[in-house]
């Protein structure tokens, strides 16, 4: 290769080198320039603050008195997953099906 080849290579690589960088420098400016221009629509997330509140004070509405010992009260009733023996004669089924045996194997040997 000619030392005079080098040189076209070289400077058909910086002139490529240049555009690209300057292409993205126009692309750079004119999305600035999109930013900087005011949108004429505004969207609001949220709703705009009242200026009275509606609801009243906490002192009218007191929270709810509390029972020591009481028992909260579940509906439906909670049922074990595995009813107990009496349960099965009877011919209640288990929720869950049975869980699969261990799997062992032999004892690793030491070389």
């Amino acid at each position: 290769m000619a030392p005079d080849d080098g040189k076209q290579a070289l400077g058909r690589d910086m002139l490529l080198a240049s555009v690209m960088v300057a292409a993205g420098l126009a692309i750079a400016g004119l999305a600035l320039a999109q930013l900087s221009i005011p949108s004429p629509l505004m969207a609001q997330a949220t709703q705009p603050l009242q200026s009275q509140p509606t609801s009243t004070s906490p002192q009218d509405n007191p929270p709810a008195e509390s029972k020591p010992g009481g028992a909260r009260p579940t509906t439906p009733a909670p049922e074990p997953a595995r009813p107990d023996a009496q349960a099965q004669k009877e011919g209640a089924k288990p929720a869950l099906p049975p869980a699969p045996a261990e799997k062992m194997s032999a004892p690793i040997k030491d070389r």
